[in-house]
């Protein structure tokens, strides 16, 4: 009896052994990260690209990407928030359900509900005028603003970019008409076809515009010029405190796995510091920025707290609650 209860225990923990991963080993199966948004979007391909880079460096590693839309991004981000904490469950840290969504409503998670792994892009923005805009750089823009409401379009009512077109207006004391769209294409289509006055767009969308003659670019959204547009001035140059831009990052669950944060915190910085990460990010014309935890955390609590004030003062704050 007493051999058999013996050769049971050894048993029993030979199996809990086997079920154990050590710090050394981890990851030691498929990492998961759960994209709130369709397939074929900035976000996902960005994902993928980061998962095929983060497959090199690391050969015996793997990365999962899994699409979970829905909500304005807030399903999928939920997934990732309330996901087993042992850092192989991770999320798609996105502007808009993390630091937007919240303050609607429709988000059962807050800015403070997660652990932040790392930013490893941005996307850029730039204020563009429109076909037959009565203004075509940044002096006359805002000239025209101060007695003129400018008709400014955007990719969708209370998203990323009417709240940065918001924010900039704010800041530099003058007012806009938000007309809000279902989509940037649906946006840009109006924009080309005159029927605003102007809209943000992303630099890739703005460049292609503009040497069309369909867009003009009026000021970048960026503490310092961008090699794409180095003949456009920043907001900052021009006296107006203020830059924003979406980005794009990994969170974990709160409680999450100690040993594993830490792992999957010098993975972010390995692959966002890849030379080929940084090639196939910039071709896709992704702006490669690499932050820690901490400065990416007060990056997201900065827009964050920008996003409510700009939520509030256009009545928006907490209406889908």
């Amino acid at each position: 009896m007493k051999k058999s209860l013996l050769t049971l225990s050894v048993a029993a923990a030979a199996v809990m052994a086997a079920g154990t991963v050590s710090a050394a080993d981890f990851p030691a199966r498929p990492i998961q990260v759960i994209v709130p948004y369709s397939a074929g979007g900035s976000t996902d391909l960005s994902l993928r690209v980061f998962a095929d880079i983060f497959e090199k460096n690391f050969e015996d590693k793997q990365m999962v990407i899994r699409n979970q839309p829905g909500g304005g991004g807030a399903i999928g981000t939920s997934a990732a928030v309330h996901g087993r904490p042992d850092g192989y469950t991770l999320g798609a840290a996105a502007q808009g359900p993390i630091a937007i969504k919240p303050h609607i409503g429709g988000a059962d998670y807050e800015v403070d509900d997660f652990n932040f792994v790392g930013l490893f892009a941005r996307s850029l923005q730039v204020m563009v005028a429109c076909k037959d805009a009565p203004f075509t750089d940044f002096d006359s823009f805002v000239d025209y603003a101060k007695s003129k409401k400018p008709q400014v379009g955007n990719s969708g009512a209370g998203g990323a970019n009417q709240v940065s077109a918001e924010a900039f207006a704010e800041a530099a004391g003058i007012k806009i008409e938000s007309i809000p769209f279902q989509g940037s294409s649906k946006a840009r289509t109006a924009c080309i076809g005159g029927h605003i006055d102007a809209m943000v767009a992303s630099p890739a969308e703005a460049k292609a515009a503009a040497d069309a003659g369909q867009m003009t670019p009026l000021f970048v959204m960026e503490e310092k010029r961008i090699d794409l547009f180095p003949d456009t001035p920043t907001a900052v140059e021009k006296g107006v405190d203020f830059t924003w831009s979406s980005w794009k990052g990994l969170i974990a669950p709160k409680n999450v796995d100690a040993d594993a944060l830490a792992w999957l915190r010098d993975a972010v910085k390995t692959v966002a510091t890849d030379p080929a990460f940084i090639q196939k990010m910039t071709d896709m014309g992704e702006f490669v920025t690499y932050e820690d935890a901490e400065t990416f955390e007060k990056r997201v609590h900065n827009d964050s707290d920008v996003a409510k004030k700009v939520l509030e003062d256009l009545g928006m704050l907490g209406m889908n609650k």
